[in-house]
């Protein structure tokens, strides 16, 4: 098992910056999937980026590429997601999970996730 923990989440305007950070414990030796989700209102779960432990290989959606950056400190088993030119539209719940024995290429849906954070809210005024 996977245990997650985020913080990192609140209010910033058009422009500003955000990281989020997620605390793993529990099984964190196997290789696995961390990724960043979102949903915002009405909309479904999407992957924002996602980081591949056994090759630290990394995936962004194309509404973050360039603006977010996914990172992960072994040491401290804790993933981050660094937020910069936020937009309104980046305003959500954000989520993080991991997906154990699965390379991040082939799990990119929230269905695909087996273990999940209790979510961080990020809301982003123009």
């Amino acid at each position: 098992q996977v245990q997650l923990v985020e913080s990192g989440g609140g209010s910033v305007q058009a422009g500003g910056s955000l990281r989020l950070s997620c605390a793993a414990s529990g099984d964190t030796y196997s290789s696995r999937c961390m990724a960043w989700f979102r949903q915002a209102p009405g909309k479904e779960r999407e992957r924002v980026a996602a980081f591949y432990t056994g090759d630290g290989s990394t995936y962004y959606a194309d509404s973050v590429k360039g603006r977010f950056t996914i990172s992960q400190d072994y040491a401290k088993n804790t993933v981050y997601l660094q937020m910069n030119s936020l937009k309104p539209e980046d305003t959500a719940m954000y989520y993080c999970a991991a997906r154990r024995w699965a390379h991040c290429s082939s799990v990119p849906y929230y269905g695909d996730y087996a273990h999940w954070g209790q979510g961080t809210q990020v809301t982003v005024s123009s």
